[in-house]
């Protein structure tokens, strides 16, 4: 598990680092990505995220597992684990209160064996699907639409 933002840095430097890397971070992967694998490409599509979009998330967990556990199949209704690449758990933005007192910080799920399915099926790039993904699940958190949220990946990083 990790939280938004690399661990010592801005997100600023986050992307100043990517930018000097020439911010292209796609891999090449001759066995099956790993958890930790993930959760880097997971890492490096946060830092192509707009700031004004990233300044509220700070706050969002972020879990890079196999599968769904068992009850959030039931609670999904999925007829196999594999049915779903991302979850978001928590309450969004637009239904949050200083009056509710909190006892879990949200969380954002990434499901790797369905994340590595769909891309072997599709054949597209891995970091855009793990993006896509995380783009998704942090518009839940925004209480946003899948339209805004496509609006969004389009965007790109922020130029500033």
């Amino acid at each position: 598990m990790w939280r938004f933002g690399v661990p010592g840095s801005s997100t600023k430097e986050s992307l100043t680092f990517m930018a000097q890397q020439g911010g292209d971070h796609r891999r090449s992967f001759t066995v099956a990505p790993s958890l930790a694998d993930l959760e880097a490409l997971a890492e490096q599509a946060l830092a192509t995220l707009p700031l004004v979009f990233l300044a509220r998330t700070n706050n969002i967990a972020i879990h890079v597992v196999d599968f769904p556990d068992e009850e959030t199949e039931e609670e999904m209704d999925l007829d196999s684990p594999f049915d779903l690449m991302g979850l978001y758990r928590g309450v969004d933005l637009p239904h949050q209160s200083v009056q509710d007192i909190r006892t879990n910080l949200d969380a954002i799920f990434l499901y790797r064996r369905p994340l590595l399915d769909y891309w072997c099926e599709s054949g597209e790039d891995l970091s855009h699907i793990v993006r896509h993904v995380l783009i998704h699940e942090i518009g839940h958190h925004f209480g946003l639409s899948d339209e805004d949220m496509e609006r969004i990946e389009a965007e790109g990083p922020d130029p500033e």
